[in-house]
């Protein structure tokens, strides 16, 4: 038995193709016709302001015609993930709308949903020779995105299935000093600090303390730890489990901007984590995007993890709605259109992502399972048009562009996963046992 998977990072589109579409095209939509499980993450909410704008983005605020459903499916893709920092830009109505004109063209989809159970719950496709499970999820959100769950009293809350993660600050006896001496002065505990005197609460364990929604420990070396939440990370393992039982092969596809200090390029501990979990748990792969560029590949217990594979559809200037907020929240006169909104923020696109080379390069991986195992995974690099103007940048082309493939393999070597480069296409070396 054997199935053929192939992944497209972050799609946020707000243009129609061209009825001719567009030069390249053919290559990209050819590529992965090959294959059988066709996964693109939509980057996007698509309705006709049939939700309300959040008080709060994902960065932009992602709504676009539902028409363009059909220019994202014109590329051949067979499945979908839902679940980002944007599921929840309108609001669970745009959730909901998202979703009715997903199904309404049969777009089948994981990672949102009308409550957190349906949210969570495995996405099943009948493939050629198998079945295969998808399970959407994210970390990046606005918590007012996240799925409810349903009690035995009252329905859930529309929204995303979500990866919530705790982050401790490690630091050295001097800073955690200051820590301490800057919680009195600002009086930043004071509240459970007063529970604590009160005998209402326990006293902070020593060489430790909270600082507002921040914690510290006293330690000797310097770090930030990050875990995920054991909630959502053990629903994540129930459902690959109960994927497992029901379909031959389980993909998640983690949606996250947290990065590793200052480098965007490097996943967050948490991200590590969870990755492996959902691995061990049965897990044949993990597609990562989010950061809008390419992270690190690694080759873990007979899986594949892709920490980032980078953008596939990435339109962000030519959105044609901004809410008031987008505009109040910069101090722009709320009268002003989307057009003149991005060049401000851009500065004439001279800052931000349309300078930035390593947003507009990215990889479209593929990967083989045979009876279960790990087969054969290789690296198509694409590029989408960083010089080109506002009104044409960002669509997919398959590039060869072999310098985009050392530069994952520079990524990924910390892992130990080795990348041959030939004829402007990667292959990963997989371990003989």
């Amino acid at each position: 038995m054997k199935t053929t998977f192939v992944a497209a990072g972050d799609a946020f589109i707000t243009r129609h193709l061209s009825d001719r579409k567009y030069s390249g095209f053919e290559h990209v939509r050819d590529l992965i016709a090959r294959h059988d499980f066709r996964f693109c993450n939509l980057e996007m909410t698509f309705h006709r302001q049939e939700g309300y704008p959040a008080a709060s983005s994902g960065g932009t605020w992602a709504m676009t015609d539902p028409d363009m459903l059909d220019d994202i499916a014109s590329y051949g893709f067979n499945v979908y993930n839902t679940a980002n920092n944007h599921s929840g830009d309108f609001g669970q109505e745009g959730v909901l709308a998202t979703a009715r004109h997903l199904k309404a063209r049969k777009m089948p989809f994981a990672g949102t949903g009308g409550n957190l159970q349906e949210a969570s719950r495995p996405l099943y496709i009948d493939l050629p020779e198998s079945r295969a499970a998808l399970i959407g999820i994210t970390s990046s959100f606005d918590p007012a995105a996240k799925a409810g769950g349903q009690s035995g009293d009252m329905i859930g809350r529309p929204g995303l299935n979500p990866l919530r993660h705790t982050v401790v600050h490690h630091v050295n006896e001097e800073h955690f000093g200051m820590a301490e001496e800057l919680a009195r002065v600002t009086l930043v505990n004071w509240p459970i600090e007063q529970k604590i005197e009160c005998g209402y609460a326990p006293p902070f364990p020593d060489g430790r303390m909270p600082f507002g929604r921040m914690n510290f420990v006293r330690d000797e070396r310097e770090y930030i730890e990050t875990v995920p939440n054991k909630e959502d990370l053990d629903r994540t393992v129930a459902s690959i489990r109960e994927a497992r039982r029901q379909a031959d092969t389980v993909v998640v596809s983690l949606h996250t901007h947290e990065m590793r200090g200052r480098s965007t390029k490097i996943p967050a501990e948490f991200h590590e984590t969870f990755c492996r979990t959902c691995i061990d748990a049965g897990a044949s792969a993990v597609i990562g995007h989010g950061p809008h560029e390419l992270r690190g590949i690694e080759m873990y217990h007979g899986g594949v993890i892709f920490y980032s594979i980078g953008n596939f559809l990435f339109e962000t200037e030519t959105t044609e709605l901004q809410p008031y907020d987008a505009y109040a929240d910069m101090r722009l006169p709320v009268t002003m259109q989307t057009g003149e909104y991005m060049d401000i923020r851009s500065a004439g696109g001279t800052r931000g992502f349309p300078v930035m080379p390593e947003i507009w390069e990215a990889v479209i991986p593929s990967w083989t399972v045979e009876d279960g195992r790990l087969t054969e995974v290789k690296l198509y690099p694409i590029e989408l048009g960083m010089n080109a103007s506002r009104g044409i940048r960002g669509l997919p082309r398959l590039s060869h562009d072999e310098s985009t493939l050392k530069r994952l393999a520079e990524l990924s070597s910390p892992y130990g996963t080795q990348i041959d480069i030939a004829g402007g296409v990667g292959t990963i070396r997989l371990s003989e046992d």
